[in-house]
């Protein structure tokens, strides 16, 4: 009589790898991972939370640059620590964050490099991560959300700029940096019920723009709107109108005012201050965040690097509030 095989034993997930110690190798040494992590090689390939640059600024409609955004954020990030008040969580303990590396998007061929971003980010999907996207410009929102609506369907989507992005052509190019949500709501990636603009502000073509952005489903808070309702009730807004559905957020630092962010390539008057954003997005603890990007960082025109440190802690917000929800069992993660 033969030995039964015993039942393999589940083998607890190894304790996530963070960053390196900055009381042992200062933060200017070593390579500029966000926030000093590791690389996704250096993890096995698998990550939670897989943080990924987008280094493509083809799309944009006026100053260019974004495509150095990227590793400006990384840079920034060495001053950032592993636990976060704010939230009261260390979430390079919660949960395993890595840096992919870049994304390698053709800068002659937007349609090429749309295909690229798509392609890469369902690989990094399909093996269990979410994703926190460093642009780059606007234009990669498209494919991104091509690649999580394919994993988790129509989603919700929380949008913080100055401008709408819901335009339908610039010199007949339907795949630009003012363009991605209306393709987006074109080809039924968006759950309608839950869109939102937030920090939208200054002229636009016409009166028109906001009827079609309307007929798509937008709600908008205005940096005014957030001014004037605070950010408590702006958050507690958003959170109703997200309720449990899968969430996306993406994020252009125009969203900030010039005097906050002025590194990026269409800045307008009146935005939100770095405050303001930091603590809408703190609002959305117990939404269910699935992936996120940051986009139109442009080092340029940043001086002292401020917009890249905005960047940089806004990041930092989005990863926490992954990592927390990983650690809770939401969703998952890589494992």
């Amino acid at each position: 009589m033969s030995t039964p095989t015993p039942e393999p034993q589940h083998q607890p997930s190894p304790e996530p790898r963070g960053p390196v110690d900055s009381s042992r190798i200062p933060r200017y040494a070593g390579p500029a991972t966000f926030a000093r992590l590791p690389r996704l090689d250096e993890v096995g390939g698998r990550a939670d939370v897989a943080v990924v640059g987008v280094p493509f600024d083809t799309g944009v409609s006026y100053r260019p640059g974004a495509r150095f955004g990227g590793n400006a954020i990384r840079e920034a990030s060495r001053l950032l620590r592993p636990y976060n008040p704010a939230q009261d969580a260390s979430p390079f303990a919660l949960a395993q964050v890595a840096d992919a590396g870049d994304i390698a998007a053709n800068p002659f061929n937007i349609d090429e490099a749309v295909e690229t971003v798509q392609e890469a980010a369902d690989g990094i999907l399909d093996s269990g991560a979410r994703l926190m996207t460093l642009g780059g410009d606007h234009t990669i929102a498209l494919p991104l959300l091509r690649s999580v609506a394919r994993k988790h369907g129509p989603v919700a989507l929380l949008h913080f700029d100055a401008h709408l992005d819901t335009w339908d052509t610039y010199f007949g190019a339907a795949y630009t940096h003012g363009t991605p949500f209306r393709r987006a709501f074109e080809e039924g990636l968006l759950d309608t019920s839950a869109v939102s603009h937030v920090g939208t502000r200054g002229p636009l073509y016409g009166k028109k723009d906001l009827d079609e952005d309307a007929r798509m489903g937008f709600g908008i808070v205005t940096s005014a709107d957030v001014m004037r309702r605070g950010v408590d009730e702006v958050a507690d807004q958003l959170r109703q109108r997200i309720g449990n559905r899968p969430l996306y957020v993406s994020i252009d630092i125009d969203v900030l005012d010039p005097a906050h962010a002025p590194g990026t390539g269409t800045p307008e008057a009146g935005g939100l201050t770095s405050r303001e954003l930091l603590e809408i997005l703190r609002g959305l603890a117990g939404c269910h965040l699935v992936s996120a990007d940051l986009v139109e960082v442009a080092p340029p025109y940043d001086h002292a690097e401020m917009t890249a440190v905005a960047a940089s802690h806004t990041a930092y917000e989005l990863t926490t509030l992954m990592s927390r929800q990983i650690a809770e069992g939401r969703g998952g993660g890589a494992g």
